[in-house]
């Protein structure tokens, strides 16, 4: 019987490697075991795309399918976009890609395989994992989700009712990492962001691309601190105060208590304009196999008790915050799941 039930597969391509998943025509996962592969982007698009369909001919032989069951894919990808399914400059990938069309090249790289048209659809990569982690909150309810990943950026997604993405007018809708952070209730100056602006993206506040500010400001309250004296890069210090933090360091863990109120801050900000019922929290941050429990609870209290007094009454105690589960997989996942969705349309 499962040979003939229906698939839509989803394709996460990264500069080094790409992975795959799948949905049943149901929504369920065909499995949690992720197949990944080298994305062979130095060899150019054409190799890529070419690992890309190869790699999904192995991931269908690894769960006894075939071609004929799949009937649409997905491709997450990281933007820009200049218009809906071209690329504009990928930050992860070499030039030779600047203004691919990305979903030509690969809808006909599958029909070919396949022996017919497949539709594809192509969309950023944070807010396809946010579908993924969304379905998980959701079951079968319609309330709408809002997910954070803070990692060396921040990664934004929300999700509607009907389970799609906000991808905005021009692709580029819930870039919320670059919203300016309420200086005023951090009592902090602005830093400069890696996009350019210095009006003190909340991005520099809650990821690790600005530990290493973060860091300068609280070594002046910890003079003695092994890091004051390391001879470390500022970049190597940085990275090594989430391992300090597990241990208890005073200074790790309030520099971690900073970031989960500015993410607690923000998260009221997003809440109050989308109204969404849940918010999903991914990232290194909630990664059971590099934080622990002490850790990641502490997190989220700390984001919660941040939140809570900024909201509408409405909708106080009643928003839903819990860490992201689905991990590598999601971004895959969630790609194979939008294509399911649009296929309803």
């Amino acid at each position: 019987m499962s040979a003939k039930r229906q698939v839509y597969i989803g394709t996460d391509s990264g500069a080094t490697t790409s992975k795959i998943g799948g949905v049943w025509e149901d929504g369920t996962i065909i499995s949690t075991k992720l197949l990944q592969r080298a994305t062979n982007s130095e060899s150019g698009p054409a190799a890529v795309v070419r690992a890309w369909v190869e790699a999904i001919s192995e991931y269908l032989n690894q769960t006894d399918l075939t071609w004929d069951q799949v009937q649409g894919v997905g491709l997450a990808m990281p933007g820009s976009f200049k218009r809906y399914g071209v690329m504009d400059h990928p930050p992860n990938l070499p030039p030779i890609f600047d203004g691919w069309d990305v979903h030509t090249d690969y809808s006909q790289a599958l029909s070919q395989r396949a022996g017919r048209a497949l539709p594809l659809v192509v969309g950023n990569d944070g807010n396809y994992g946010g579908v993924a982690e969304a379905q998980r909150i959701r079951g079968n309810s319609k309330s709408s989700v809002l997910m954070l990943a803070p990692g060396s950026g921040l990664g934004c997604a929300y999700i509607d009712s009907r389970g799609l993405p906000l991808d905005g007018d021009t692709l580029a809708g819930m870039e919320a990492s670059h919203m300016p952070a309420p200086l005023h209730l951090l009592n902090i100056k602005p830093y400069p962001c890696g996009c350019g602006r210095t009006w003190g993206c909340i991005e520099v506040y809650t990821t690790i691309s600005g530990l290493p500010y973060l860091l300068k400001e609280k070594l002046v309250k910890y003079p003695n601190h092994e890091l004051a004296k390391s001879p470390l890069s500022a970049k190597e210090k940085a990275l090594s105060l989430r391992g300090l933090a597990q241990k208890g360091d005073p200074l790790a863990v309030e520099i971690f208590d900073f970031q989960a109120t500015a993410m607690g801050l923000h998260v009221a900000n997003l809440t109050m304009a989308l109204d969404a019922t849940s918010v999903v929290i991914g990232g290194g941050l909630m990664d059971p196999e590099s934080t622990t429990e002490e850790f990641r609870s502490r997190y989220l209290r700390v984001l919660r008790e941040t939140m809570e007094p900024y909201l509408w009454p409405a909708q106080r105690g009643r928003i839903n915050v819990v860490p992201a589960a689905l991990g590598d997989l999601s971004q895959a996942i969630g790609a194979s799941l939008v294509a399911l969705y649009q296929s309803r349309a």
